[in-house]
Protein backbone atom coordinates (compact mmCIF):
# COMPACT_ATOMS: atom_id res chain seq x y z
CA UNK A 1 0.00 0.00 0.00
CA UNK A 2 1.49 3.56 -0.80
CA UNK A 3 0.89 6.14 1.60
CA UNK A 4 -0.60 9.67 0.71
CA UNK A 5 1.53 12.31 0.54
CA UNK A 6 0.83 14.96 3.22
CA UNK A 7 -0.25 18.49 2.49
CA UNK A 8 2.98 19.77 4.31
CA UNK A 9 5.53 18.07 1.97
CA UNK A 10 3.99 19.30 -1.22
CA UNK A 11 5.36 23.04 -2.38
CA UNK A 12 3.85 26.20 -1.88
CA UNK A 13 3.73 29.17 -3.34
CA UNK A 14 6.90 29.86 -5.77
CA UNK A 15 9.06 27.31 -3.46
CA UNK A 16 10.67 24.40 -5.55
CA UNK A 17 9.20 21.07 -4.69
CA UNK A 18 12.38 19.65 -3.40
CA UNK A 19 12.85 16.85 -0.81
CA UNK A 20 13.23 18.43 3.31
CA UNK A 21 16.87 19.11 4.24
CA UNK A 22 15.90 21.35 7.20
CA UNK A 23 19.44 20.75 8.75
CA UNK A 24 22.55 21.53 7.23
CA UNK A 25 24.52 21.31 11.09
CA UNK A 26 27.08 18.54 11.11
CA UNK A 27 27.07 16.87 14.29
CA UNK A 28 29.70 14.31 15.82
CA UNK A 29 29.26 11.39 16.99
CA UNK A 30 31.29 8.34 18.55
CA UNK A 31 31.44 4.86 17.28
CA UNK A 32 33.30 2.09 18.65
CA UNK A 33 35.29 4.63 20.67
CA UNK A 34 36.05 6.88 17.55
CA UNK A 35 34.89 10.41 16.77
CA UNK A 36 33.36 10.53 13.20
CA UNK A 37 31.94 13.67 11.69
CA UNK A 38 28.25 13.18 10.22
CA UNK A 39 27.61 14.77 6.85
CA UNK A 40 24.68 16.82 5.99
CA UNK A 41 22.08 15.20 3.90
CA UNK A 42 22.21 14.35 0.82
CA UNK A 43 18.89 14.70 0.02
CA UNK A 44 18.48 17.56 -3.05
CA UNK A 45 20.50 20.43 -5.50
CA UNK A 46 20.75 22.69 -2.47
CA UNK A 47 23.00 20.39 -0.53
CA UNK A 48 25.33 19.93 -3.17
CA UNK A 49 25.45 23.76 -4.34
CA UNK A 50 26.29 24.75 -0.11
CA UNK A 51 29.24 22.81 0.85
CA UNK A 52 32.70 22.26 -1.08
CA UNK A 53 33.05 19.68 -3.41
CA UNK A 54 35.68 16.63 -3.35
CA UNK A 55 35.85 16.19 -7.62
CA UNK A 56 34.94 20.17 -8.58
CA UNK A 57 35.14 20.56 -12.50
CA UNK A 58 38.72 21.95 -12.38
CA UNK A 59 39.68 19.17 -11.09
CA UNK A 60 38.58 16.74 -13.76
CA UNK A 61 39.54 15.94 -17.19
CA UNK A 62 37.38 18.63 -19.16
CA UNK A 63 38.41 21.79 -16.78
CA UNK A 64 35.98 25.29 -17.99
CA UNK A 65 35.73 26.39 -14.24
CA UNK A 66 36.34 26.56 -10.76
CA UNK A 67 33.43 25.96 -8.23
CA UNK A 68 32.37 28.39 -5.33
CA UNK A 69 29.87 26.80 -3.05
CA UNK A 70 27.31 29.27 -2.09
CA UNK A 71 28.40 31.32 1.31
CA UNK A 72 25.75 29.97 3.61
CA UNK A 73 23.64 27.20 3.53
CA UNK A 74 19.53 27.42 2.93
CA UNK A 75 16.85 25.02 4.14
CA UNK A 76 15.74 24.76 0.00
CA UNK A 77 16.70 25.21 -3.34
CA UNK A 78 14.98 28.41 -4.26
CA UNK A 79 16.15 30.31 -0.99
CA UNK A 80 19.52 29.05 -2.06
CA UNK A 81 19.20 30.38 -5.79
CA UNK A 82 18.57 34.02 -4.20
CA UNK A 83 22.09 34.50 -3.41
CA UNK A 84 23.45 32.01 -5.58
CA UNK A 85 21.61 32.87 -8.73
CA UNK A 86 23.46 31.00 -11.88
CA UNK A 87 20.80 28.45 -12.24
CA UNK A 88 18.01 31.02 -12.26
CA UNK A 89 19.64 33.39 -14.77
CA UNK A 90 21.09 31.17 -17.11
CA UNK A 91 19.76 30.99 -20.40
CA UNK A 92 18.82 27.44 -21.45
CA UNK A 93 18.40 25.86 -24.62
CA UNK A 94 16.80 22.12 -25.41
CA UNK A 95 16.06 21.02 -29.04
CA UNK A 96 13.77 18.66 -29.12
CA UNK A 97 10.18 18.67 -27.57
CA UNK A 98 9.71 15.09 -27.53
CA UNK A 99 9.40 11.91 -25.48
CA UNK A 100 13.26 13.06 -24.54
CA UNK A 101 12.70 16.84 -24.60
CA UNK A 102 9.62 16.40 -22.08
CA UNK A 103 11.86 14.90 -19.53
CA UNK A 104 14.33 16.74 -20.40
CA UNK A 105 12.44 20.37 -19.52
CA UNK A 106 10.63 18.51 -16.75
CA UNK A 107 14.14 18.29 -14.77
CA UNK A 108 14.81 21.00 -15.81
CA UNK A 109 12.22 22.68 -13.75
CA UNK A 110 13.01 20.61 -10.62
CA UNK A 111 16.67 21.94 -10.54
CA UNK A 112 16.46 25.76 -10.68
CA UNK A 113 17.00 26.21 -13.93
CA UNK A 114 14.00 28.58 -14.88
CA UNK A 115 14.71 30.31 -18.21
CA UNK A 116 14.45 27.88 -20.72
CA UNK A 117 13.82 28.23 -24.44
CA UNK A 118 12.70 25.04 -26.32
CA UNK A 119 12.34 24.78 -30.46
CA UNK A 120 10.73 21.95 -32.28
CA UNK A 121 9.38 21.66 -35.85
CA UNK A 122 6.60 18.90 -35.16
CA UNK A 123 3.36 18.77 -33.99
CA UNK A 124 1.87 16.42 -31.90
CA UNK A 125 0.54 13.38 -32.88
CA UNK A 126 -1.39 10.44 -31.01
CA UNK A 127 1.23 7.98 -30.99
CA UNK A 128 2.79 10.76 -29.08
CA UNK A 129 0.92 10.38 -26.46
CA UNK A 130 2.03 7.68 -24.09
CA UNK A 131 5.57 8.88 -23.58
CA UNK A 132 5.63 12.00 -23.88
CA UNK A 133 3.89 13.15 -20.85
CA UNK A 134 3.19 16.99 -21.35
CA UNK A 135 0.83 16.17 -24.00
CA UNK A 136 -3.02 15.47 -23.54
CA UNK A 137 -5.32 14.19 -26.21
CA UNK A 138 -6.98 17.70 -26.82
CA UNK A 139 -3.19 19.04 -27.98
CA UNK A 140 -3.23 16.79 -30.62
CA UNK A 141 -1.95 18.75 -34.15
CA UNK A 142 -0.38 21.47 -31.65
CA UNK A 143 3.01 22.73 -31.53
CA UNK A 144 5.08 20.17 -29.49
CA UNK A 145 7.11 23.40 -28.23
CA UNK A 146 4.45 25.74 -27.79
CA UNK A 147 2.30 23.04 -25.49
CA UNK A 148 5.20 21.78 -23.61
CA UNK A 149 6.09 25.44 -22.80
CA UNK A 150 2.49 26.15 -21.69
CA UNK A 151 2.31 23.54 -19.50
CA UNK A 152 5.58 24.00 -17.77
CA UNK A 153 4.83 27.40 -17.11
CA UNK A 154 1.73 26.73 -15.98
CA UNK A 155 2.66 23.86 -13.46
CA UNK A 156 5.69 25.56 -12.17
CA UNK A 157 5.36 29.36 -11.69
CA UNK A 158 9.15 29.47 -11.38
CA UNK A 159 9.31 28.93 -14.84
CA UNK A 160 9.85 30.99 -18.15
CA UNK A 161 9.82 28.60 -20.93
CA UNK A 162 10.26 30.35 -24.21
CA UNK A 163 8.99 28.23 -27.49
CA UNK A 164 9.82 28.57 -30.82
CA UNK A 165 8.33 26.57 -33.52
CA UNK A 166 10.15 25.60 -36.49
CA UNK A 167 13.24 24.47 -38.05
CA UNK A 168 16.85 25.07 -36.16
CA UNK A 169 17.90 26.34 -39.29
CA UNK A 170 15.74 29.54 -39.00
CA UNK A 171 17.86 30.99 -36.02
CA UNK A 172 20.56 33.07 -36.56
CA UNK A 173 24.27 32.14 -35.17
CA UNK A 174 23.51 35.30 -32.28
CA UNK A 175 20.40 33.59 -31.44
CA UNK A 176 22.54 30.59 -30.17
CA UNK A 177 25.64 32.85 -29.33
CA UNK A 178 22.97 33.57 -26.11
CA UNK A 179 22.71 30.62 -24.55
CA UNK A 180 25.05 29.27 -21.69
CA UNK A 181 24.53 25.68 -22.51
CA UNK A 182 22.09 23.74 -25.16
CA UNK A 183 20.98 19.91 -24.41
CA UNK A 184 19.94 18.80 -27.54
CA UNK A 185 17.24 15.48 -27.88
CA UNK A 186 17.13 15.03 -31.58
CA UNK A 187 15.99 11.93 -33.49
CA UNK A 188 17.94 13.57 -36.85
CA UNK A 189 21.43 12.51 -37.52
CA UNK A 190 20.88 15.69 -39.99
CA UNK A 191 19.67 18.27 -37.73
CA UNK A 192 22.69 17.40 -34.88
CA UNK A 193 25.28 17.35 -37.64
CA UNK A 194 23.73 21.14 -38.48
CA UNK A 195 23.47 21.98 -34.60
CA UNK A 196 27.05 20.83 -34.33
CA UNK A 197 28.47 22.73 -36.87
CA UNK A 198 26.81 25.97 -35.55
CA UNK A 199 28.31 25.80 -32.38
CA UNK A 200 31.49 25.21 -34.00
CA UNK A 201 31.26 28.26 -35.79
CA UNK A 202 30.66 30.10 -32.93
CA UNK A 203 34.23 29.68 -31.33
CA UNK A 204 36.83 32.50 -31.86
CA UNK A 205 40.43 32.25 -31.42
CA UNK A 206 42.99 34.44 -29.79
CA UNK A 207 46.08 35.55 -31.26
CA UNK A 208 47.99 32.01 -30.29
CA UNK A 209 45.28 29.79 -32.05
CA UNK A 210 43.84 29.23 -28.61
CA UNK A 211 39.87 29.13 -28.49
CA UNK A 212 37.85 32.07 -26.53
CA UNK A 213 36.58 30.29 -23.35
CA UNK A 214 33.96 32.81 -23.50
CA UNK A 215 32.68 32.05 -26.75
CA UNK A 216 32.24 28.17 -26.40
CA UNK A 217 28.56 27.03 -26.09
CA UNK A 218 28.84 23.69 -24.64
CA UNK A 219 26.37 21.12 -26.23
CA UNK A 220 24.88 18.08 -24.38
CA UNK A 221 24.07 15.71 -26.81
CA UNK A 222 20.87 12.88 -25.99
CA UNK A 223 19.49 10.16 -27.58
CA UNK A 224 17.74 6.92 -27.00
CA UNK A 225 16.40 3.80 -29.46
CA UNK A 226 14.19 1.70 -27.37
CA UNK A 227 16.01 -0.28 -24.39
CA UNK A 228 19.70 1.96 -25.54
CA UNK A 229 20.79 5.30 -24.73
CA UNK A 230 23.75 7.69 -24.76
CA UNK A 231 24.82 11.53 -23.17
CA UNK A 232 27.51 13.45 -24.85
CA UNK A 233 28.74 16.43 -23.42
CA UNK A 234 30.82 18.99 -26.66
CA UNK A 235 32.93 21.22 -25.94
CA UNK A 236 32.89 22.63 -29.68
CA UNK A 237 36.77 23.02 -30.70
CA UNK A 238 37.84 21.49 -27.74
CA UNK A 239 36.56 17.95 -27.17
CA UNK A 240 35.14 15.73 -30.57
CA UNK A 241 32.24 16.99 -31.86
CA UNK A 242 29.55 14.98 -33.61
CA UNK A 243 31.16 15.24 -37.16
CA UNK A 244 33.69 13.57 -35.42
CA UNK A 245 31.47 10.28 -34.88
CA UNK A 246 29.71 10.30 -37.44
CA UNK A 247 31.54 7.02 -38.77
CA UNK A 248 29.37 5.53 -36.15
CA UNK A 249 26.33 5.97 -37.39
CA UNK A 250 25.02 3.83 -40.32
CA UNK A 251 23.73 5.76 -43.34
CA UNK A 252 20.00 5.79 -43.54
CA UNK A 253 18.33 3.07 -44.93
CA UNK A 254 17.40 3.55 -48.69
CA UNK A 255 15.01 0.76 -51.07
CA UNK A 256 15.90 0.51 -54.20
CA UNK A 257 12.95 2.31 -56.40
CA UNK A 258 13.17 -0.53 -58.74
CA UNK A 259 12.42 -3.09 -56.30
CA UNK A 260 9.40 -0.68 -54.34
CA UNK A 261 7.71 -0.57 -58.01
CA UNK A 262 8.10 -3.73 -59.36
CA UNK A 263 9.68 -6.71 -56.97
CA UNK A 264 8.79 -6.03 -53.60
CA UNK A 265 9.76 -8.25 -50.52
CA UNK A 266 9.17 -6.45 -47.61
CA UNK A 267 6.47 -5.08 -46.40
CA UNK A 268 8.65 -1.86 -45.80
CA UNK A 269 8.64 -1.83 -50.01
CA UNK A 270 4.41 -1.63 -50.02
CA UNK A 271 4.78 0.87 -47.66
CA UNK A 272 6.95 2.85 -49.71
CA UNK A 273 5.60 1.99 -52.53
CA UNK A 274 2.22 3.91 -50.95
CA UNK A 275 3.42 7.55 -49.75
CA UNK A 276 6.27 7.61 -52.83
CA UNK A 277 4.57 6.51 -56.21
CA UNK A 278 1.15 5.76 -55.54
CA UNK A 279 0.15 9.49 -52.76
CA UNK A 280 1.26 11.85 -56.14
CA UNK A 281 -0.47 9.78 -58.28
CA UNK A 282 -3.69 10.34 -56.85
CA UNK A 283 -3.45 13.48 -55.12
CA UNK A 284 -0.96 15.39 -57.36
CA UNK A 285 -1.28 18.86 -55.78
CA UNK A 286 -1.37 17.75 -52.47
CA UNK A 287 1.48 16.97 -50.27
CA UNK A 288 1.22 14.23 -47.62
CA UNK A 289 0.66 15.26 -44.60
CA UNK A 290 2.46 12.92 -42.16
CA UNK A 291 0.68 14.04 -39.06
CA UNK A 292 -3.09 13.59 -40.40
CA UNK A 293 -4.68 10.78 -39.72
CA UNK A 294 -6.62 10.51 -42.66
CA UNK A 295 -3.49 10.47 -44.55
CA UNK A 296 -1.82 7.59 -42.76
CA UNK A 297 -4.68 5.24 -43.16
CA UNK A 298 -5.41 6.26 -46.97
CA UNK A 299 -1.07 5.25 -47.18
CA UNK A 300 -1.81 1.50 -44.93
CA UNK A 301 -4.56 0.87 -46.65
CA UNK A 302 -3.02 1.00 -50.00
CA UNK A 303 0.51 -0.86 -48.66
CA UNK A 304 -1.95 -3.17 -47.49
CA UNK A 305 -3.33 -4.13 -50.34
CA UNK A 306 -0.05 -4.05 -52.43
CA UNK A 307 0.93 -6.70 -49.54
CA UNK A 308 -1.85 -8.84 -50.12
CA UNK A 309 -1.27 -8.90 -53.93
CA UNK A 310 2.31 -9.98 -53.02
CA UNK A 311 1.52 -12.15 -50.30
CA UNK A 312 3.71 -9.88 -47.85
CA UNK A 313 2.62 -10.21 -44.48
CA UNK A 314 3.84 -7.76 -41.89
CA UNK A 315 1.94 -4.36 -43.09
CA UNK A 316 0.58 -2.74 -39.75
CA UNK A 317 -0.61 0.39 -38.87
CA UNK A 318 2.50 1.44 -36.76
CA UNK A 319 4.55 -0.29 -39.37
CA UNK A 320 3.23 2.48 -41.78
CA UNK A 321 3.85 5.43 -39.32
CA UNK A 322 7.67 3.89 -38.44
CA UNK A 323 8.49 3.99 -42.42
CA UNK A 324 6.82 7.18 -44.04
CA UNK A 325 7.82 8.88 -40.37
CA UNK A 326 11.29 7.21 -40.18
CA UNK A 327 10.31 6.68 -36.42
CA UNK A 328 12.97 5.33 -33.98
CA UNK A 329 11.21 2.93 -30.94
CA UNK A 330 11.15 4.97 -28.34
CA UNK A 331 10.84 3.42 -24.51
CA UNK A 332 9.65 6.21 -21.45
CA UNK A 333 11.95 4.36 -18.88
CA UNK A 334 15.11 5.07 -21.29
CA UNK A 335 13.84 8.88 -22.10
CA UNK A 336 13.80 9.34 -18.44
CA UNK A 337 17.21 8.16 -17.37
CA UNK A 338 18.79 9.49 -20.54
CA UNK A 339 17.31 13.08 -19.76
CA UNK A 340 18.48 12.49 -16.46
CA UNK A 341 21.88 12.34 -17.55
CA UNK A 342 21.33 15.26 -19.45
CA UNK A 343 20.51 17.84 -16.86
CA UNK A 344 22.81 16.07 -14.62
CA UNK A 345 25.77 17.56 -16.75
CA UNK A 346 24.10 20.85 -17.44
CA UNK A 347 24.17 21.85 -13.95
CA UNK A 348 28.03 20.57 -13.90
CA UNK A 349 28.57 22.59 -16.93
CA UNK A 350 26.63 25.66 -15.17
CA UNK A 351 27.59 25.71 -11.59
CA UNK A 352 30.86 23.68 -12.03
CA UNK A 353 30.15 21.68 -8.91
CA UNK A 354 31.26 18.44 -10.23
CA UNK A 355 33.09 17.23 -12.93
CA UNK A 356 32.16 16.75 -16.08
CA UNK A 357 31.49 13.69 -18.22
CA UNK A 358 34.75 13.02 -20.19
CA UNK A 359 32.93 12.11 -22.56
CA UNK A 360 30.31 10.19 -23.69
CA UNK A 361 28.15 7.67 -22.02
CA UNK A 362 26.41 4.82 -23.13
CA UNK A 363 23.56 3.13 -21.57
CA UNK A 364 22.36 -0.64 -22.10
CA UNK A 365 18.80 -1.92 -20.86
CA UNK A 366 18.66 -5.02 -23.34
CA UNK A 367 20.94 -7.37 -22.14
CA UNK A 368 20.49 -6.45 -18.27
CA UNK A 369 20.99 -2.81 -16.84
CA UNK A 370 24.54 -0.84 -17.18
CA UNK A 371 26.36 1.75 -18.78
CA UNK A 372 30.01 2.44 -19.62
CA UNK A 373 31.73 5.79 -20.47
CA UNK A 374 34.88 6.45 -23.13
CA UNK A 375 36.48 9.05 -24.67
CA UNK A 376 35.38 10.12 -28.31
CA UNK A 377 38.76 11.10 -29.72
CA UNK A 378 39.02 13.93 -32.03
CA UNK A 379 39.66 13.40 -35.74
CA UNK A 380 42.30 15.17 -36.64
CA UNK A 381 40.64 15.74 -40.25
CA UNK A 382 37.42 16.51 -39.27
CA UNK A 383 35.82 18.89 -41.26
CA UNK A 384 33.96 20.58 -39.10
CA UNK A 385 35.93 21.51 -35.88
CA UNK A 386 39.33 21.14 -36.97
CA UNK A 387 39.10 22.94 -40.41
CA UNK A 388 41.10 20.61 -42.03
CA UNK A 389 41.33 20.74 -45.73
CA UNK A 390 40.74 17.07 -46.98
CA UNK A 391 42.29 15.57 -49.92
CA UNK A 392 41.32 13.21 -52.45
CA UNK A 393 42.64 11.20 -55.35
CA UNK A 394 40.64 10.60 -58.32
CA UNK A 395 41.31 10.08 -62.16
CA UNK A 396 41.51 12.72 -64.48
CA UNK A 397 38.48 11.07 -66.23
CA UNK A 398 36.33 11.31 -63.31
CA UNK A 399 33.89 13.50 -63.78
CA UNK A 400 31.85 16.94 -61.48
CA UNK A 401 28.96 14.07 -61.68
CA UNK A 402 31.23 11.58 -59.86
CA UNK A 403 32.86 13.44 -57.77
CA UNK A 404 29.35 14.76 -56.22
CA UNK A 405 28.34 11.20 -55.56
CA UNK A 406 31.43 10.48 -53.78
CA UNK A 407 30.39 13.66 -51.30
CA UNK A 408 27.42 12.03 -51.13
CA UNK A 409 27.71 8.31 -50.25
CA UNK A 410 30.89 8.81 -48.41
CA UNK A 411 33.45 6.92 -50.49
CA UNK A 412 37.04 8.13 -49.51
CA UNK A 413 36.02 11.40 -47.44
CA UNK A 414 33.47 10.00 -45.59
CA UNK A 415 31.59 13.48 -45.64
CA UNK A 416 27.67 12.12 -45.88
CA UNK A 417 26.53 15.23 -47.69
CA UNK A 418 23.55 16.05 -48.98
CA UNK A 419 23.27 18.03 -51.96
CA UNK A 420 26.86 19.87 -52.55
CA UNK A 421 27.40 23.20 -54.17
CA UNK A 422 31.19 23.23 -55.52
CA UNK A 423 33.05 26.83 -56.17
CA UNK A 424 37.10 26.62 -57.23
CA UNK A 425 39.46 28.71 -55.05
CA UNK A 426 39.77 30.80 -58.16
CA UNK A 427 36.28 31.79 -57.65
CA UNK A 428 34.69 29.63 -60.85
CA UNK A 429 31.38 28.48 -59.56
CA UNK A 430 31.74 24.29 -60.88
CA UNK A 431 28.21 23.29 -59.64
CA UNK A 432 25.16 25.14 -57.41
CA UNK A 433 22.28 23.46 -56.10
CA UNK A 434 20.24 26.76 -55.95
CA UNK A 435 18.53 29.15 -57.60
CA UNK A 436 17.32 26.78 -59.57
CA UNK A 437 18.66 29.59 -62.56
CA UNK A 438 22.25 29.06 -61.58
CA UNK A 439 21.79 25.04 -61.35
CA UNK A 440 20.34 25.38 -65.33
CA UNK A 441 23.98 27.66 -65.52
CA UNK A 442 25.90 25.53 -64.02
CA UNK A 443 24.61 21.90 -64.73
CA UNK A 444 26.75 20.81 -68.11
CA UNK A 445 29.82 21.12 -65.84
CA UNK A 446 28.52 17.61 -63.88
CA UNK A 447 29.19 15.13 -67.17
CA UNK A 448 32.54 16.95 -68.01
CA UNK A 449 36.08 15.78 -66.90
CA UNK A 450 37.44 16.96 -63.85
CA UNK A 451 40.63 17.82 -65.53
CA UNK A 452 38.55 20.16 -67.66
CA UNK A 453 37.76 22.05 -64.83
CA UNK A 454 40.00 22.34 -62.52
CA UNK A 455 44.05 21.43 -62.42
CA UNK A 456 45.81 18.93 -60.37
CA UNK A 457 46.17 19.72 -56.22
CA UNK A 458 43.98 22.58 -56.79
CA UNK A 459 41.73 23.21 -53.59
CA UNK A 460 37.50 23.29 -53.71
CA UNK A 461 35.02 25.12 -51.66
CA UNK A 462 32.51 23.32 -50.88
CA UNK A 463 28.88 24.12 -49.22
CA UNK A 464 25.82 21.81 -48.19
CA UNK A 465 22.35 21.94 -46.29
CA UNK A 466 23.99 19.69 -43.86
CA UNK A 467 25.77 22.85 -42.00
CA UNK A 468 25.18 25.72 -41.85
CA UNK A 469 25.52 28.66 -44.65
CA UNK A 470 28.25 30.44 -43.62
CA UNK A 471 30.31 27.40 -42.91
CA UNK A 472 32.06 25.75 -46.03
CA UNK A 473 34.61 22.74 -46.47
CA UNK A 474 37.75 22.43 -48.21
CA UNK A 475 39.04 20.29 -50.78
CA UNK A 476 42.01 19.45 -52.83
CA UNK A 477 41.34 17.19 -55.85
CA UNK A 478 44.65 15.19 -56.96
CA UNK A 479 44.67 13.73 -60.25
CA UNK A 480 45.89 9.72 -60.42
CA UNK A 481 49.52 9.48 -62.00
CA UNK A 482 49.50 7.28 -64.79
Amino acid sequence: MIAEASSSAMPSGNALPIADTTNFNTTATTISGCKHEVLPPRGNLATILSRKSYFPNESGALPIGEFQPASACSETLDKLLTEYPILAQSQVLVVGAGGLGCEIIKNLSMSGIANVHIIDMDTIDVTNLNRQFLFRRKDVGKPKADVAARFINDRCPWMKVTPHFGDIKQKSASWYESFQCIIAGLDSVEARRWLNAMVCSLVKFDDDGDPDPTTIVPVIDGGSEAFKGQVRVILPRITSCFECSLDSFPPQRMFPLCTIAETPRLPEHCISYAFMLEWPKVFPDKKLDKDSPDDMQWVYNVALERAKKYNIAGVTYMLTMGVVKNIIPAVASTNAIIAAACVNEAVKILTFCSETLNNYMMYMGTTGVYSHTFVYERKEDCPVCTSTVQKITVPKSFSLNQLIQMLIDGGATNLRLKKPSIVTNRGTTLYMQKPPSLEQMTRPNLDKPLQELICDGEELTITDPSFPSDTSLGLIVIFEKI
